[in-house]
């Protein structure tokens, strides 16, 4: 019986389709695996962030994915990337990726520039040098991108600050911005937040004591230089606002400790008053030409809201509490001193 030609070529052909479409199922599969299966493996953790600099190409992106081990399978990570043309469009930030994620979804938002904004918060630093640290490990400029536009008086002229001046543009606070800030970026902000808090209420305060506002910060500073109990920082304040008013030398400890660049000192000693610095409000008159500190919302507020009283004088108590005896007089400021003197000397503090 001779075979069907026709039924032969049937046969032929629907082997070939079948194969075809087994071909086509396998690849497609495959293809959906690259695309939508699992491909980020955070291990031990939910989520992480991902930093990627400013000016990071495709090539940056993926060694950082790889040497954190972020990602399962790289080729089918990059085969993504290349069919959605993310290497036009990477974007510097830190992005929030987590466990499970897929390529498709990973790229999407690597694409999308959506970023997680970091929480920068500063209080109780010192100096310029100390806030460049501080603000260079939250943002993704360095300390000495940042010190370089601190001391640019021309750059800090342009907000109304210089040098000496600029720690009170800086608003203690909480502040949420992106992670890749620059640093121009970075002290636009920063005024823009500082007009927002130097309000005509604020400013009112200010110009009815006869301060501006960066010398009721430089006030504020060495107040918060002076103490740790925010119970006192009015009344502390309204003993510099008198002898202000009556055109004394504010003669503030801690000045001397900022002109010496010297904050561990417990004691001042007479030879220390002497050392010549425009910080040095023992040795020259009127206010320093700057802050000593970053001072806290709360101390600038005493400022403004100062404790009228007739007092001239304040002394740390003999208690050691580090609270103070506030006087009227020199005499009784002096009787004071001597208590504290003996207090340190029992104590054994030299220095």
């Amino acid at each position: 019986m001779k075979a069907n030609p026709k039924s032969f070529l049937f046969k032929i052909i629907s082997s070939v389709i079948g194969i075809t479409l087994l071909i086509t199922v396998v690849t497609s599969y495959r293809t959906y695996r690259k695309i939508y299966s699992p491909n980020v493996m955070i291990h031990n953790k939910e989520a992480e962030f991902l930093y990627i600099p400013t000016g990071s190409s495709i090539e940056n992106v993926t060694k950082l994915l790889v040497d954190k081990n972020y990602i399962m399978d790289r080729n089918s990570f990059e085969w993504l990337a290349e069919k959605k043309k993310y290497k036009f469009n990477v974007k510097p930030g830190r992005y929030r990726i987590k466990n499970k994620m897929s390529n498709n979804e990973l790229i999407n938002l690597l694409r999308s520039g959506i970023q997680v904004p970091v929480k920068l918060t500063f209080n109780n630093v010192r100096t310029v040098d100390e806030f460049a640290g501080v603000v260079s490990r939250k943002l993704e400029p360095d300390s000495m991108a940042i010190l370089t536009i601190l001391n640019n008086d021309k750059v800090l002229s342009e907000y109304g600050f210089n040098k000496s001046s600029v720690p009170a543009l800086f608003i203690s606070n909480t502040y949420e911005m992106y992670w890749n800030t620059d640093v121009r970026d970075f002290i636009i902000r920063m005024y823009k937040e500082y007009n927002k808090f130097w309000n005509g209420k604020r400013r009112k305060l200010a110009s009815e004591i006869g301060l501006t506002p960066v010398e009721v910060t430089t006030v504020a500073s060495i107040v918060f230089e002076e103490t740790s109990r925010q119970s006192e920082y009015s009344a502390i304040a309204g003993v510099y606002i008198n002898r202000i008013k009556k055109g004394m030398k504010l003669q503030a400890d801690p000045t001397v400790k900022f002109a010496m660049h010297n904050f561990s000192l417990k004691r001042i000693y007479t030879k220390y008053l002497e050392y010549d610095s425009h910080y040095n409000t023992y040795k020259y008159q009127g206010l320093p030409p700057g802050p000593i500190c970053f001072p806290s919302v709360q101390v600038i507020d005493a400022v403004l809201n100062y404790e009228h009283h007739k007092y001239l004088y304040f002394c740390a108590k003999d208690d050691l509490s580090g609270t103070h005896n506030f006087s009227t007089s020199l005499m009784q400021h002096n009787a004071y001193a001597r208590k504290y003197q003996t207090a340190l000397d029992k104590n054994s503090v030299k220095k």
